[in-house]
């Protein structure tokens, strides 16, 4: 278990917390094992009925850590982004995220595969895949014209665009806005109430509203092999290069 991942766990709720506040929530390779590693045990457990995907501080996550992910995947085991992706998108019982701040890259596409998703007022949804010389993934370039209309997906995706809590709401991609100092405890009561309900009709429903999903995982794995190509591309270097150097990324 990664020391940045906390796990906890009261009334059938296990809560997950990215804790890495002095990088902005930024997840690593190790990360996100621990991250897969949660999701397994809750998805065969018994006893928990409900999962809870929040952040420390002021970030939910500001996506990849990008000097981590240019190191490469090591070894030749499944990489831990790939089990995190498959532990989510599969899981079987509720996901729910609490939104508490920023979320970047994979802080959004990951929503799309969360049951139910609910942010603070201070909440920011951005995916500057492209921006960074990168491809989406986690199947968002399907899920998320689906969840927010393809004009809105295209300006977030191709140009950028950076959404705030209100047009996440009525956009579809957020259910619930509160107050950054009443978010953890709205979800909390929320995942208390999910986690009491049937659990076998639970399980039906989810299965019932997500059928039909094949096409988003050839999507997903489509995407991961073109992300897995740009991470060794002169465009990604580029980005990497000059972060480092703390200037504007130029492209030829």
């Amino acid at each position: 278990m990664s020391e940045n991942i906390q796990i906890t766990s009261a009334d059938r709720v296990t809560t997950l917390t990215i804790a890495r506040p002095e990088k902005r929530n930024a997840i690593t390779q190790a990360m996100y094992g621990a991250m897969a590693d949660a999701l397994e045990h809750y998805a065969n457990s018994d006893d928990a009925r409900a999962f809870v995907i929040t952040g420390a501080d002021e970030y939910f996550t500001s996506g990849n850590d990008i000097r981590d992910f240019s190191m490469g995947h090591q070894g030749d085991e499944t990489p831990a982004v790939l089990r995190f992706l498959t532990a989510i998108s599969h899981c079987p019982k509720p996901v729910i995220a609490a939104v508490n701040g920023p979320a970047i890259g994979v802080g959004v596409t990951m929503l799309l595969h969360c049951d139910l998703v609910m942010a603070a007022t201070t909440a920011t949804f951005s995916t500057p895949f492209v921006q960074l010389g990168l491809v989406p993934e986690a199947g968002s370039s399907m899920l998320l014209p689906a969840a927010v209309g393809m004009a809105v997906a295209n300006d977030m995706l191709l140009a950028g665009r950076v959404l705030d809590a209100t047009e996440a709401q009525n956009f579809g991609l957020v259910s619930r806005v509160f107050p950054g100092t009443e978010l953890l405890s709205e979800v909390n009561a929320t995942a208390i109430q999910v986690a009491a309900s049937a659990p076998n009709s639970m399980k039906q429903t989810k299965g019932l509203i997500r059928q039909g999903r094949d096409q988003m995982l050839e999507q997903m794995h489509k995407e991961s092999v073109l992300f897995a190509a740009q991470l060794k591309s002169s465009e990604f270097a580029e980005v990497v290069q000059a972060k480092m150097l703390k200037r504007v990324p130029v492209f030829d």
